[in-house]
């Protein structure tokens, strides 16, 4: 179905939020924080399966965020600051580039991708100018974490004008019950209040 009259292929972009190793990849979990990743894990093939599906009933455009390497040296001066209580600090001790690779959902050669250092997707300038060359006024939200970059890059993007449609079940949280908690919060409440067209993917390719 369409969430908005006069949504289209050619103003709708799909918005895919960091499905790479380091928030999803068992190797990449934090124990000692309580930080597992088996519900990710179990929500990214579905994620797979939906951008095929998308690609071919809908069309438009489809474009990946991942964040850069998660290191010292790569990151603004804001969460460098936050990162000075060690109960926050969260850099990367990888060097080998496993962190950043894709996990299970891939972009194809017509796919965008690009990188950003912080929560917030829009924070990268080329993918807003990206999007409004190509007139795009819809965002199709599907990612990792949903209280995290997903939340950061809904009212970030809401904003700058864009309206959104939540998928709500392809992003996903750490197993964490607090968290998972929280995610169901801003499904049931916060995003379609206040942020945008919150449904299945089913029900978006009625």
């Amino acid at each position: 179905m369409k969430p908005y009259e006069g949504m289209t292929k050619d103003n709708t972009a799909l918005l895919v939020i960091d499905p790479i190793n380091s928030c999803a990849h068992e190797r990449c979990e934090t124990p000692e924080w309580n930080i597992h990743y088996t519900k990710i894990r179990e929500m990214l093939p579905k994620l797979a399966d939906f951008v095929v599906e998308y690609k071919k009933n809908f069309g438009g455009l489809v474009a990946y965020v991942k964040l850069t390497s998660w290191t010292k040296e790569n990151l603004p001066k804001n969460i460098k600051t936050l990162y000075e209580d060690p109960k926050a600090n969260y850099y990367s001790n990888d060097p080998s580039g496993f962190e950043e690779l894709f996990h299970t959902v891939k972009p194809s050669e017509d796919d965008l991708v690009f990188i950003k250092n912080t929560y917030d997707a829009f924070s990268n300038e080329d993918l807003v100018k990206e999007l409004n060359q190509r007139k795009i006024r819809y965002v199709v939200m599907t990612g990792i974490f949903t209280d995290g970059c997903v939340l950061a890059t809904i009212v970030s993007g809401f904003s700058k004008g864009f309206n959104f449609v939540i998928l709500k079940d392809l992003i996903e949280t750490t197993d964490d019950p607090e968290r998972q908690e929280l995610q169901k919060l801003l499904i049931g409440f916060t995003f379609p209040v206040m942020y945008g067209k919150t449904i299945t993917s089913a029900e978006f390719l009625v």
